[in-house]
């Protein structure tokens, strides 16, 4: 029934997302602004850009703290600082406008795509003093082997998917100067949020020795506690999107080459399901001495537990994000410099025991190469 719901979504999406093209290429073919100026017969009909971006990732899982491993020495940092995702990634951008000939209309695709790893490994423990050990006026020395510890080993990677396909016009209207744009576009944004996550927690918090007659070592007492978490979680979803990009030259005044600044925003409301599949297991081994006497235990006292968590809903996720930079324009080429946000308001399930609605924002530099062809 799972994979039929999910089909059928897919099968919704990719409809949806057709029916808008083919609506934009309507619009194109029997569109009523047909704008015929001069200044506009030679502009390129096709710009392909390509670019990238160092984002900023928003972590907001929550850490994994079970309650076994709350006792540890003080001296030890507490596990859940070093459970982190990764927090930034490199990201790789495309897009494609068409806007023909004697049309103010414009017809753009783009992606935007990112993925990061990250492995994080840390182990606090003490070092024991030496053992001396008498036998009458003798002395002997040995060095211990236990010692307290605390393992912290964290292996994470996420990856989101962003595509756009709108149609709009300059709507400008000379607010900017003759030079200057203020595109006003509608569309449809598709987007695809996941990560996984795999943590694994070790500790001994309680290692000491069992002295027999006060001296002779017989043997140690100690805990060792283990906690595991895997998690998978996602987030798929499509919508309705809208934006407006502005540019207006500041220096230059020809059509050869200019310096403009822009900026724009877009918002998007995305229709989607949220998943989280967890498995969770901790275990605890108590290790008594040797030779403890009536109560002594040849085997380690073992407790252990487990719990598979399945999660899956269908939410509405509100999506806004904006861009400001510069670029060097020229006749049939464009590079672009700037900073770029978008925040995906409770995209994700972060959770662990229970649901918990977490934003996904990505933001950072960027910075793109366009190449202007026909016209």
């Amino acid at each position: 029934m799972s994979e039929l719901t999910n089909n059928g979504h897919r099968t919704f999406q990719w409809q949806l997302l057709t029916t808008v093209s083919a609506l934009a290429l309507l619009g194109a073919a029997y569109g009523p602004d047909q704008a015929k100026a001069d200044d506009n017969t030679d502009r390129p009909t096709v710009w392909i850009e390509l670019g990238g971006q160092l984002t900023r990732l928003k972590d907001g899982e929550e850490s994994f703290s079970p309650s076994l491993m709350d006792v540890r020495p003080a001296q030890f940092s507490s596990s859940p600082q070093f459970e982190k995702m990764p927090l930034s990634s490199i990201d790789e951008s495309g897009a494609i406008t068409i806007q023909p000939d004697n049309s103010t209309w414009a017809f753009s695709a783009s992606v935007r795509y990112g993925r990061s790893v990250s492995h994080t490994h840390v182990r606090q423990q003490t070092n024991p003093k030496p053992l001396v050990t008498h036998f009458g006026s003798n002395a002997r020395t040995s060095f211990q082997s236990g010692n307290e510890f605390d393992d912290t080993d964290t292996d994470g990677n996420e990856h989101h998917l962003v595509v756009d396909f709108q149609a709009g016009k300059d709507v400008g209207l000379g607010l900017f100067g003759s030079k200057g744009t203020s595109n006003l576009d509608l569309g449809v944004r598709f987007a695809q949020f996941g990560t996984n996550t795999n943590i694994a927690l070790k500790s001994d918090p309680d290692w000491h020795w069992f002295y027999l007659f006060g001296e002779i070592p017989y043997g140690g007492t100690f805990h060792s506690n283990a906690a595991t978490l895997v998690a998978s979680r996602s987030f798929r979803g499509v919508g309705p999107s809208l934006s407006w990009n502005a540019s207006a030259p500041v220096l230059g005044n020809s059509n050869e080459s200019k310096i403009a600044l822009d900026w724009g925003l877009n918002a998007a409301v995305l229709f989607g399901r949220q998943k989280a599949n967890l498995h969770q297991q901790t275990s605890v081994a108590y290790h008594t001495a040797k030779y403890r006497g009536p109560n002594y235990t040849k085997n380690p006292i073992i407790s252990h537990g487990s719990s598979d968590i399945r999660r899956s809903r269908i939410v509405v996720v509100p999506n806004l994000g904006g861009f400001a930079g510069v670029s060097f324009r020229y006749s049939n080429a464009k590079v672009s410099f700037g900073y770029r946000a978008d925040f995906f308001f409770g995209a994700m399930d972060s959770g662990i025991e229970t649901h918990k609605s977490e934003n996904v924002g990505f933001y950072g530099p960027f910075a793109t190469i366009s190449i202007g062809l026909g016209g």
